[in-house]
């Protein structure tokens, strides 16, 4: 047996389908990539949502409260669910009953298939190095992206960067710092994008650099408002609470729609239909200043 397919062997057998090295591109070939914006047609959006309860129900609500009238999205998720799982119907998705009894799922393979969309936002389960080493996150990005392509050509693709626990050994802070490129960027998107059948862009919304960017504001003047630092942002080690989720929910807004979210409402409803809590409007707009400095300087988030 050759190198090539015993390594193929091994990691089907054992599952570390991350752990062999995949075709990529080259940093040349990215930044010729993504050299040129993406064009984002004015008006509302139809966005569907793939991944877990780090999109959770109420961030997907709030975007659309931001975009206003004529956004319409709907998701499939599940409790820490990879990418594979979305995909393979064989392949069981914990809480998948419990996270998908709201009236805005739709069948991901079904929703992707129709051609409906206007944008199709991808995330994978943390911890993110389990994800790229057991669960293949690179060929399942590529598989979903060559999906929705095959039925929408015009169909923008999005790869949303979270964040990992506030506990995580090496430091919440460093491990964003490092994440982004060495797991996201390096693990995840350029083999996806080497592998796909048109050589396009699959943009990012940097929601793990927003955080981070956010928190060391607050933290450098020992709290801001009622923000006393980066647990203020969440209702457990690694799940956000509203503050949280109206944060990444900007972070979207600004990527999916193009524009600066400074001046966006922020006394908005869960999806439930119940009041949100809301930040102070010194928080507010620190948030939404944070979040353009941020999504304004990525070019793989595609803004012209």
């Amino acid at each position: 047996m050759s190198g090539k397919y015993a390594a193929i062997f091994l990691a089907g057998l054992f599952g570390l389908t991350g752990y062999f090295s995949a075709p990529s591109l080259t940093q040349a070939e990215v930044d010729a990539l993504y050299a040129s914006p993406n064009i984002v047609a004015a008006g509302p959006q139809a966005v569907f949502h793939i991944g877990h309860s780090l999109v959770g129900r109420d961030m997907p609500a709030m975007l659309a409260q931001l975009a206003g009238p004529g956004h319409h999205y709907d998701s499939q998720l599940g409790w820490g669910a990879t990418l594979k799982a979305h995909w393979d119907p064989d392949t069981p998705i914990a809480g998948f009953e419990q996270e998908n009894d709201h009236p805005r799922y739709r069948d991901a393979h079904e929703a992707v298939d129709s051609g409906a969309y206007d944008a199709l936002v991808l995330t994978e389960m943390v911890e993110i190095r389990d994800a790229i080493k057991y669960f293949d996150s690179a060929t399942y990005l590529q598989k979903w992206a060559d999906a929705g392509w095959a039925a929408n050509p015009d169909l923008r693709i999005y790869l949303y960067e979270s964040w990992h626990s506030l506990k995580t050994p090496e430091g919440w802070l460093e491990r964003l710092d490092k994440d982004l490129s060495r797991y996201w960027d390096q693990k995840i998107l350029r083999p996806a994008l080497a592998e796909l059948d048109e050589s396009r862009p699959i943009y990012v919304i940097p929601a793990g650099q927003v955080m981070a960017h956010f928190v060391r504001a607050v933290e450098a003047q020992d709290g801001v408002a009622e923000i006393a630092d980066r647990s203020a942002l969440f209702s457990d080690e690694v799940h956000v609470n509203d503050l949280g989720a109206y944060l990444v929910a900007l972070t979207h807004y600004a990527v999916l729609y193009q524009k600066s979210p400074v001046g966006l409402p922020y006394a908005l409803l869960r999806a439930d239909g119940s009041p949100a809590t809301s930040p102070s409007p010194e928080i507010a707009q620190l948030m939404q200043e944070t979040v353009w400095d941020v999504v304004s300087s990525d070019p793989k988030a595609g803004l012209p």
